[in-house]
This record gives C-alpha cells, structure tokens and sequence, in this order.
C-alpha cells in the first residue's frame, strides 16, 4: 500500500467522504436519525467548512479517500470550545496508527486556532474509536454540550488543549 497522505478536503472529495462515512455508519449499525447519516452537511463538506477557524482533513491512499475528520466551532457553546467532527475511517485504514495521527492533525490545527476545548460525541458502540478518543487524552464527561443535533450519540468526551 502506498503511504496515506492527510490534507485538507477539496471540493471533488465531496461524494467519496460522504460515501465512506455512511458505510462506516451503516457497518457499526449506527441509527440514521440522530446522526452524522442525516446531516444536511455531510454531501458538501468542503463548502461547510470553509469559515474561518474550521478546517476538515481527508486520508487519501492510492486515489482514495478512507479516512476524515474536522474541527470547528462547537455550535451553542463558547468561542474556545471546538468539536471534533466526524471522523470516520474505511475498513481498510484502521489498526494502521491513521487515527492517532489524523488526531494529532486535528488537535495542532485546534491549538493553532485558540480553541481551549475540544468536545465530542459518539455512539456507544464504537470501542475502537473511544479508545483512541481516550488515548488522545479526552475524558468521558456526563453530559452533553452545544447543540450538534446528533441526539443518538450518547457518549460525550472533552479534552483540555
């Protein structure tokens, strides 16, 4: 396999991330109300994340997408609070170490844009990905923040930066 390269998502990526994310979905047996499936987002995120202090990053391998996640305003919170937002990978990138340095991408380009928080949300059965969530120093806290809409998630972590 060819090395994965992380870069900030362009236009033509469009339909390859929203496709990987909703088979990452559909394969963890996610519900599709009360998730990233049914976000108006999701099938543009290039144009939504082209305000200022957000940024959405893509995993390519040999033309194709198999990872993404991004930072952005936590929305109904304060300014120094970010969200770490949909970051989802292909069958074929996880167990590679991908995650963590996607995370590390994500949490330098938080630090570099002022945030003091990062929050986030997922379900509850997704392990794999709480682990590395916990490894990446957030800590589960018992309570919801902002207002992301994503009421089926259930697991809330928060981690200083």
């Amino acid at each position: 396999m060819n090395n994965p390269i992380i870069r900030p998502i362009k236009k033509e990526d469009n339909p390859f991330v929203a496709k990987m994310i909703r088979e990452v979905l559909v394969e963890n047996g996610a519900p599709k109300v009360g998730t990233a499936y049914e976000d108006k987002t999701l099938d543009i995120m290039f144009e939504t994340y082209q305000a200022a202090r957000m940024e959405y990053f893509v995993v390519e391998e040999s033309e194709k997408i198999i990872g993404a996640a991004g930072i952005a305003p936590l929305a109904g919170e304060e300014k120094s609070v970010c969200e770490l937002q949909k970051m989802y990978f292909s069958a074929e990138a996880r167990g590679r170490g991908i995650g963590a340095k996607m995370m590390d991408v994500c949490l330098h380009f938080a630090r570099e844009n002022s945030y003091e928080k990062c929050y986030l949300e997922t379900l509850p059965t997704m392990k794999a990905a709480q682990k590395l969530y916990l490894k990446s120093g957030f800590k589960e806290i018992d309570y919801r923040m902002g207002t992301t809409g994503h009421f089926s998630c259930t697991v809330w972590m928060l981690k200083d930066l």
